[in-house]
């Protein structure tokens, strides 16, 4: 079994390696920062052309998330679009793509920063959404509990005894998780940053994704390898 179930304010969920968060309970699937159409604002605004390519990648892994667990109800938690621009931008086969993601699924964007509007695309438009014992929204807040967000884009930094590895991962404590970003194009904050580092207690763990999603200790500021700064 690749993923990592665990129990988090009463309900059982499961991180996958993909960085998608299953909630088998209610059939529910939440990916965060799709950053859709990023190649595509970064040309626009001048900056170095990528191949276009991250859109249809980040749309197949959803797809293939989707067919794995059979879905009924999707979250895309924030920052689903790298800005309204490249909302509007999107090429007509991925627009057609999501039309297919969502037929016969309940599907919820939830505003992030980089999309804080509403897009031209079916689903309900949220700024959060509270779902039995827990509480749906793109950036963490004090105090939360039951609480499921992103925008930070975790990465966890671990050393080997021949190198640093470096993973997308979720980060969680007793009263919040954070889901790791799921686009293609994404860079990330490390654990070890003072932002995320202030976020959590001290027995938070890091769920590492990849090839197997795996629970480690919650690596602070005292893990932070001397080469690396923020792994964004």
């Amino acid at each position: 079994m690749n993923s990592h179930s665990f129990t988090f304010s009463g309900a059982a969920l499961t991180a996958l390696p993909s960085g998608a968060l299953w909630w088998a309970q209610r059939g529910l699937l939440c990916v965060s920062d799709l950053h859709l159409g990023k190649s595509e604002r970064i040309a626009r605004r001048g900056g170095t052309h990528l191949p276009p390519y991250e859109t249809q990648d980040t749309l197949d892994r959803l797809a293939a998330d989707l067919d794995a667990t059979s879905a009924k109800t999707v979250i895309c938690l924030g920052d689903s679009f790298d800005d309204l621009g490249a909302a509007e931008a999107l090429p007509e086969s991925a627009r057609l793509q999501i039309t297919r993601l969502q037929a016969g699924r309940r599907w919820y964007w939830i505003e992030g920063n980089h999309d804080p509007g509403p897009v031209a695309l079916g689903g309900a438009h949220l700024a959060e959404l509270p779902l039995g014992p827990l509480l749906f929204r793109h950036i963490a807040e004090p105090g939360s509990q039951g609480e499921i967000s992103g925008h930070y884009h975790p990465k966890v930094h671990l050393r080997t005894r021949a190198k640093t590895v470096t993973r997308p991962a979720f980060l969680m404590d007793r009263d919040r998780l954070i889901l790791p970003a799921y686009g293609t194009y994404t860079g990330g904050l490390a654990s070890h940053d003072p932002v995320l580092d202030a976020l959590f207690g001290p027995d938070a763990l890091a769920i590492l994704t990849g090839r197997q999603a795996l629970a480690v200790a919650m690596p602070r500021g005292s893990s932070r390898p001397a080469a690396s700064k923020s792994g964004a």
